[in-house]
């Protein structure tokens, strides 16, 4: 993983962090996995799914008893992120606030990465 010795790859809200929490233990899951794939217009597109297991290269975050497994593909790409939770009166979700994008669509669905 590239990361700063004593200094977690990423980092989560409290919002996020009990959302995971919450979801975590509903489900009986073991946290949720991030990533990255190709995709959308700008080129890349997070991925997220909450897993039973961690596999052998995961990078794994905890906080405040929540869990965020990263997947190897994108421990370079989510270094030094926040994750963040959001309610609003139309729609909920995660809001990854990633210093690493250089660019991201209309849609906010889509990223692209420097040199990508």
């Amino acid at each position: 993983m590239f990361a700063i010795p004593g200094k977690p790859p990423v980092t989560m809200t409290s919002a996020a962090a009990a959302q995971i929490r919450t979801l975590m233990q509903s489900g009986n899951k073991a946290g949720l996995k991030i990533g990255v794939k190709k995709g959308g217009c700008a080129g890349m597109e997070y991925t997220m799914d909450y897993v039973e297991t961690a596999e052998a290269h995961d990078e794994v975050v905890e906080q405040d008893g929540a869990r965020i497994l990263i997947a190897p593909m994108a421990q370079m790409f989510l270094f030094g992120t926040e994750i963040d939770y959001y309610e609003s009166l139309l729609e909920s979700g995660f809001r990854f606030n990633n210093p690493n994008v250089t660019e991201a669509c209309g849609c906010g669905e889509s990223i692209k990465f420097e040199g990508m």
